[in-house]
């Protein structure tokens, strides 16, 4: 159970191989041909046997023929027999190397591959390859090299091509996966896997379409926290609703809010296949920046200042030495040699130069990766700087990127830079891209570790009545709502909004007007109008009683004129909001396909459309991520002191969009939204118009429970805080384990007696490592859960006083298995806090947490000789059984 469930596939120990007759290759289609030339080029590290469904004797063959994977190379029309015969002989995992296959029997492949326990990969790909095992299991040409690198592509001959190139490139891989489009394996069980192979150190994905974005986020997320994973997208496409008629609807494209999916899930997206070349390079040499200060060490001017122009270009900060550093260089260069922004070594730099200054860049805190530029100058030797680079690649802890520019002088410097796996460019702006795209794996990263809740620390919304406004608007068979029922769904979330007041006479709008102050707005109130300025339905800065009655009585008669079949409740009004210095900010909603209801924020007023400045963010929002919003859109230069006017109140914007995360998350009838302008200055912000689009939730989402379906990232469950006694005095807090909980993860088992970190972690390891240190604390809540019991202690400090700490002492958790339906447990309580009732609290909680996602049976391994957590398991109700696979252990169970 420990081994991942895709295991059989990807790391199998006996295959057999369905491709027809063997021995006369005529008879076979040419992708059978392709597939067995690759599996015989090289010997596979485990058992390889050849079968062929129609000839004799193959029965009695494969009553022998037990194997982890079955490969089937056949015409379509015996692909369905060959699967079914692999899930007799009880292969667990099959790949389908057939083109020509429609979705339709792509379908029944998936109905046959469920029906046998089998995890199917295909059909319509070319397959996949594992260097370290010499498997091929592919018709995308010859096997890789062996590296760290695994490359996951949607195209075949993008595969293809990438594997041609990276032979030319000294690129290995520990795994090429190539997925057709009705695979039953997608791209979201793929980087499950890859998430987890200690083979692999970095991801390049090549993606055209997912089929579900929770699934695709959680395991992107989970991949990308675990090492670098770079995404090559292709296609480009209006938003999901066409008929979107809010202005979020009409200026937000889905490829947009892939983008935001990326950045939230701390991947990185190239735009060209140029580019994933180039981070493929910088992956395969195992970079990982932690910034975005590029130093340049360049013997020329000009190259040196093109590759500064596109640091700034790109957003990126050019790495300088500190006053310090630039000093101990100094003497160490030529004389003409200057440290000032770039370090230009001069014409007369040779080897030791750079190595100088590359040392000196490497130590420097201000630095956080290095481009070596060299252009050809006389006298000069490009392979010594080449090799002195290699040198002292060997050292650095930080990126070392090279452009060695010109072609014939300097061709076999590049190929020493090749063999050392120092990524090279011919131009600096593809060096500097390059390390653009990587650097932003960090920045990215910083998103990743967000985990907000659904609700701020705010005060308390009005959900119930926002619901019951969406609820009344629906039963009138109606999906937009009006500026009074919006206004009022931004209320109930203590959005600040203009007091609005519906008028429906003249001489109503003219009594109004004069309470609320003047220049007043008047709009027109009707649910058929979606765009009141269309029809000539606002007017402003109307400076008096008479002014109002008037524009009343013109507006209603212009509006019955042009939308003669509208409903008109009357017109609102409103005090015309006119700050000196406010500026106008627009927030909106879309909902988008695949990925959900997405957030945007940019620049507000009548332009909207024009100016076009949108940044955008998948909910649930926490301070972090509202303030990156804000700062990702262009308007955002205007937000701090400008043209005489003092910063205006961020801080309010980042409660607006906190309180707009809040009803996204509670109310998934939401659709599209539209507040512009919101005018902010110095002292606060204030919603003048609101527009919200509205249907019903989606089959499988329920407005009144805590679900969150609609969603593609999960909300932080805040739900499942619990506080508990202690059975000999004091409390405990059960809550779901958060990101920076890795240090008081790490103190726990640290402090485990080695018996216990043994029945825990099956090793004699005393701490976690990083990496699984990572996994564990930020977990997707989807697919896993990890409760913890912490315990506040106090603890005596130097002047008398006490200091409270927090201290984990106990975790439970499940991981949902690829059945969907059952879950597989762990459970670890410290030494000093057994026999306290914390295990069984422990395991209560999380089984409670497992039927509420829905799972039927809970499972897990326990070690023979671990009879209190025998006890345990036994005192819970679980039914404990021998674990058929490994003598060492008991399989314990409860159906839930």
């Amino acid at each position: 159970m420990e081994k991942h469930f895709l295991t059989p596939l990807f790391a199998p120990q006996s295959i057999i191989v369905f491709a027809g007759p063997v021995d006369t290759p005529e008879a076979q289609t040419a992708q059978a041909r392709a597939v067995v030339a690759a599996l015989k080029a090289q010997t596979f590290t485990g058992s390889l046997r050849f079968l062929d469904i129609h000839s004799s004797g193959t029965l009695a063959e494969l009553a022998q023929a037990r194997s982890d994977l079955a490969i089937i190379a056949l015409p379509p029309a015996d692909v369905c027999a060959a699967l079914e015969i692999a899930g007799r002989v009880a292969c667990r995992a099959a790949l389908i190397i057939s083109s020509g296959i429609t979705a339709d029997q792509a379908t029944e492949l998936k109905k046959i591959a469920r029906r046998e326990g089998v995890h199917l990969l295909g059909p319509n790909g070319l397959g996949l390859q594992r260097p370290q095992l010499q498997l091929n299991a592919s018709a995308a040409g010859p096997l890789a090299q062996r590296g760290s690198l695994a490359l996951v592509s949607q195209s075949g001959a993008l595969t293809a091509s990438m594997l041609d190139w990276a032979a030319n490139n000294a690129v290995g891989f520990s795994s090429v996966v190539s997925l057709g489009p009705h695979t039953a394996v997608d791209i979201a069980h793929v980087l499950d896997f890859l998430a987890n192979d200690a083979q692999t150190q970095s991801i390049v994905v090549y993606l055209e379409g997912i089929s579900s974005a929770r699934r695709f986020m959680s395991a992107l997320r989970m991949a990308a926290n675990a090492k670098p994973v770079v995404v090559l997208k292709a296609g480009r496409k209006p938003a999901g609703n066409e008929a979107a008629q809010t202005h979020s609807g009409a200026i937000v494209g889905s490829d947009d809010v892939f983008d935001s999916a990326l950045r939230r899930a701390g991947a990185v997206r190239v735009r060209s296949f140029v580019e994933l070349f180039s981070a493929a390079k910088c992956l395969a040499s195992r970079y990982r920046p932690v910034g975005k200060r590029l130093a340049i060490v360049t013997n020329g001017g000009g190259p040196g200042v093109l590759a500064a122009d596109w640091i700034n270009e790109l957003q990126l900060a050019l790495g300088k030495l500190s006053p310090e550093s630039a000093a101990q260089l100094k003497p160490l260069l030529p004389e003409q040699a200057s440290l000032t922004d770039l370090l230009d070594l001069s014409e007369d730099a040779g080897p030791e130069h750079y190595r100088a200054a590359i040392q000196a860049a490497s130590r420097d805190r201000g630095v956080d990766g290095v481009l070596a530029i060299y252009s050809p100058k006389a006298g000069n030797d490009a392979s010594a700087v080449a090799s002195a680079l290699a040198e002292e690649k060997k050292a650095m802890g930080k990126p070392l990127l090279s452009c060695w520019m010109g072609d014939t002088t300097v061709d076999a410097g590049r190929g020493i830079l090749k063999a050392a796996e120092i990524p090279s460019f011919r131009t600096p702006e593809a060096a500097v891209g390059a390390f653009g795209n990587i650097a932003s794996f960090y920045q990215n990263q910083l998103l990743l570790q967000q985990t907000p809740p659904p609700l701020s620390a705010l005060a308390k919304p009005d959900i119930e009545g926002a619901r019951l406004v969406i609820e009344s608007v629906l039963a009138e068979r109606r999906k937009v709502l009006t500026e009074m029922e919006s206004k009022t769904l931004l209320s109930a979330f203590h959005i600040p909004v203009t007091q609005t007041i519906l008028a429906r006479s003249a001489n109503e709008a003219m009594m109004i007007a004069t309470q609320l102050g003047f220049p007043a707005v008047l709009k027109i109130d009707s649910p058929d109008i979606s765009h009141k300025s269309d029809v000539g339905g606002v007017a402003l800065n109307i400076m008096n009683a008479t002014g109002v009655r008037d524009t009343y009585n013109d507006m209603v008669q212009t509006v019955k004129k042009l939308r003669p079949d509208a409903r008109i409740n009357g017109v609102t009004v409103q005090s015309m909001v006119r700050p000196r210095h406010g500026r106008e900010i627009y927030i909106g909603l879309v909902t988008d396909d695949p990925f959900g209801p997405v957030i945007a924020f940019g620049a507000g007023g009548t332009m909207i459309e024009l100016i076009n400045d949108r940044a955008m963010e998948l909910p649930p929002l926490n301070q972090f991520l509202a303030r990156r919003l804000i700062e990702r859109s262009r308007v955002a230069e205007t937000l701090g002191e400008w043209r005489g006017s003092q910063p205006a109140h961020v801080d309010m914007l980042e409660q607006i969009l906190l309180r707009i995360s809040e009803m996204v998350c509670e109310l998934p009838q939401l659709r599209e939204m539209d507040i512009n302008p919101i005018i902010v200055d110095e002292h606060g912000a204030v919603a003048v118009d609101a527009r919200i689009v509205i249907d019903h939730a989606t089959q499988g989402v329920s407005s009144r429970i805590h679900n969150y379906n609609h969603l593609s990232i999960l909300p932080y469950p805040a739900q499942y805080e619990q506080l508990w006694p202690m059975r000999d005095g004091g409390e405990y807090t059960v809550r779901p384990i958060q990101p920076d909980d890795a240090q008081m993860l790490q103190t726990l088992v640290q402090g485990l007696s080695r018996e216990s970190r043994y029945f825990r972690f099956v090793s004699s390891m005393h701490e976690l490592p990083p990496a699984m240190l990572a996994r564990f604390t930020l977990i997707d809540y989807d697919r896993e859960m990890a409760l913890v019991a912490v315990h506040k202690e106090r603890t005596a400090n130097g002047d008398g006083g006490f200091t409270e700490t927090e201290r984990i002492i106990g975790v439970s958790r499940y991981v949902t298995n690829p059945d969907q339906s059952s879950c597989e447990f762990s459970l670890v309580v410290a030494d000093d806090f057994g026999g306290k009732g914390l295990g069984s609290r422990l395991m209560q909680s999380i089984m409670d947490v497992a039927r509420d996602k829905g799972l039927s049976e809970i499972d897990g391994l326990v070690l023979v000789h671990n009879p209190g957590m025998l006890r345990l398991m036994r005192s819970l109700g679980f039914t404990v059984k021998t674990y058929a696979e490994d003598p060492d252990f008991k399989l314990v169970s409860h159906k839930l």
